[in-house]
């Protein structure tokens, strides 16, 4: 693999980064595009990029009765932020990463169309773009009014969508906490053209303050109406904080955290039979690599020959089968997950940007599409950087 890696003097090969790192976003000089060795025609289509709300949205559609109680959105220190009266709902080192980009000219929503030109030049045609400081009100208190929110912010994202003329599709927030609240919230997404839809990896509580198992009987007829939906459930990392403070690097050694963040839901669909029982499901991890799949496939299969003895839910399929039929996810720098591509599946992989975070490929994005190029060859790379997603999204 020539640009996805080089080698150290051991021999040992080691993942390509740009010399000196990458830097923030607003610093970073897009370069001419070469050719990557995609075939003549690829449009390369992000699988996984961010958009900040630059507009107050909450307050401006909540009747006036309730907009003392909605979330704020101002921009501050070169952020924008989320809250009340002026008080973040954001965690500290969570506004500090948003500062390294949000002013970039297309990182918020405030002009999609500089959005769409800044991707292009980066080689970017297409993207699917989820929150970024709106996950703060994943767990607003009052349910009534956080599924008044999902709406609003689906209702904007959905017009910057149609606006975007086919360039941008925005993943849409539903309600996963009562059935007849994901059926009234699948079907507006549907009907706003929204392709798919952010599911927390932590659900919260219920009412009676016990914490959410999605793979309980009280969640079953939850899954029963995403599957009748037909839109595939979007996971991402970013609900997991280190569990312990770090007064050094904390930015990093929390973003260590979050990006293997996989696991448990990965192990409730499978294990927790929710799989099993809503077959149909269509499942995207994002923006935490390739390389975890082999790994999780295989301790799931050594500790289900372990410990199936044990279960009260025996498994209908081999555990490859629920990665091969329901699953896929998404990269933007994984040589070591491109040197496991058959034990991942080609069909099963989608690149992504991520613009416009600090780990994200702007302004590098040539490089991380002829190392594909590279891994796979033409043919493959083409599903990797356009098709799989395509699918994914019900685009085709």
């Amino acid at each position: 693999m020539t640009t996805a890696s080089t080698q150290t003097p051991a021999g040992q090969p080691r993942p390509f980064y740009p010399e000196g790192g990458y830097g923030a976003p607003k610093d970073r000089q897009v370069r001419a595009h070469g050719g990557v060795g995609l075939p003549a025609g690829t449009e390369v289509f992000s699988a996984d990029n961010h958009i900040s709300l630059s507009d107050d949205i909450f307050y401006q559609n909540f009747p006036p009765e309730l907009r003392d109680k909605a979330p704020r959105i101002w921009y501050e220190d070169g952020a924008y932020m989320v809250g009340k009266k002026g008080q973040t709902f954001l965690p500290g080192d969570f506004s500090a990463v948003l500062m390294q980009y949000d002013d970039l000219a297309g990182a918020a929503t405030a002009n999609i169309e500089a959005r769409i030109e800044q991707l292009r030049s980066d080689g970017v045609d297409r993207e699917l773009a989820f929150p970024n400081a709106v996950l703060a009100l994943f767990h607003f208190p009052d349910k009534e009014l956080r599924e008044r929110i999902f709406r609003i912010y689906n209702e904007h994202i959905a017009e910057l969508q149609e606006r975007s003329d086919g360039h941008f599709y925005g993943v849409g927030l539903i309600n996963w906490w009562d059935p007849a609240g994901a059926r009234r919230t699948l079907q507006e997404c549907k009907s706003l053209g929204l392709k798919t839809f952010l599911l927390p990896l932590n659900p919260g509580k219920d009412d009676d303050g016990a914490v959410i198992d999605y793979s309980s009987a009280a969640m079953r007829p939850v899954w029963e109406e995403i599957e009748a939906a037909g839109l595939p459930v979007s996971h991402h990392i970013g609900e997991t904080p280190p569990k312990t403070p770090c007064e050094v690097n904390s930015v990093v050694v929390g973003m260590m955290v979050n990006v293997d963040s996989f696991r448990e839901m990965f192990s409730k669909y499978i294990f927790g039979g929710i799989l099993d029982h809503q077959p149909g499901l269509r499942v995207g991890w994002f923006e935490g690599g390739i390389a975890w799949v082999p790994s999780a496939l295989q301790d799931a299969e050594h500790l289900h020959a372990s410990y199936q003895h044990m279960f009260n839910h025996e498994l209908c399929h081999p555990i490859r089968h629920y990665w091969d039929a329901n699953m896929s996810a998404s990269f933007m720098v994984d040589p070591l997950g491109l040197r496991l591509i058959d034990q991942i599946g080609v069909d099963k992989v989608m690149w992504s940007s991520d613009y416009p975070h600090n780990e994200s490929t702007f302004g590098y994005s040539e490089k991380s599409l002829a190392a594909v190029v590279d891994a796979l060859g033409p043919e493959d790379a083409v599903k990797v950087v356009n098709g799989n997603v395509t699918a994914f999204l019900g685009l085709r």
